[in-house]
C-alpha cells in the first residue's frame, strides 16, 4: 500500500526523456527504483507499475475506474494509456483497505461519490466509515474469541503431549 508517510520504491524515470519507464521496458524497470516523490513530479505510472506498487492487479485498477470508485479521473498519456499519480495511488490504498476489511462495493462507491462531491457531506462520510469500523471491530472481536478457543485447544494438546512424553520416559 502507498501513503504519504512511506517512501515507496517505484520504477526509476528514464534519464533521456525524464518519464517513467513504460510497460514494454518491464525487465529494466524491475531492477531500478525511485521514490514516490519522483512520481509526483513525473508523468505518473503505467497501469502495470501502479498495480505492482499498490498490490492489486491491473484488472482491479480498471474495475475501480469502471465502477466509479476512483476519486478523480485517471490521467491519460497522449497514447491514451493510463498514468497514475501519487494521489491516485494513495486513493487506491484507501480503496484497498476498505475492500480488504469487507466494505461492500456499493458503500465504497457511495463514499467515493461523497468525496468527489467535495465539502458539505462530511457527516455522511463519517457515518459510513464509523459504521464500517464498528462492523470490522465486531468481526475482529469474534476472530479474537475463536483464536482464544484455538489457543486453549493447543495448550490442552501440548500438556497431554508432555504428559505422554513423561510417561514414556519413566
Amino acid at each position: 500500500m502507498v501513503d504519504g508517510r512511506t517512501a515507496q520504491r517505484l520504477p526509476e524515470p528514464r534519464a533521456a526523456s525524464g518519464g517513467i519507464r513504460d510497460d514494454t521496458d518491464r525487465r529494466d524497470a524491475r531492477n531500478t527504483s525511485c521514490t514516490l516523490t519522483d512520481v509526483k513530479t513525473g508523468p505518473g505510472l503505467s497501469i502495470t507499475q501502479a498495480a505492482r506498487v499498490s498490490g492489486v492487479t491491473a484488472h482491479t485498477l480498471r474495475y475501480y475506474e469502471r465502477a466509479g470508485l476512483m476519486r478523480d479521473r485517471v490521467a491519460r498519456a497522449s497514447s491514451s494509456h493510463r498514468r497514475y499519480s501519487a494521489e491516485d495511488l494513495r486513493w487506491i490504498g484507501t480503496l484497498t483497505a476498505l475492500r480488504r476489511t469487507g466494505m461492500p462495493i456499493r458503500q465504497i462507491a457511495e463514499y467515493a461519490a461523497l468525496v468527489r462531491a467535495g465539502d458539505g457531506n462530511e457527516a455522511r462520510r463519517l457515518e459510513l466509515l464509523a459504521g464500517h469500523r464498528r462492523r470490522v471491530a465486531e468481526r475482529l472481536a469474534e476472530v479474537s474469541r475463536h483464536l482464544e478457543a484455538i489457543d486453549t485447544k493447543i495448550e490442552m494438546y501440548a500438556s497431554k503431549s508432555e504428559l505422554n512424553t513423561e510417561r514414556t520416559l519413566t
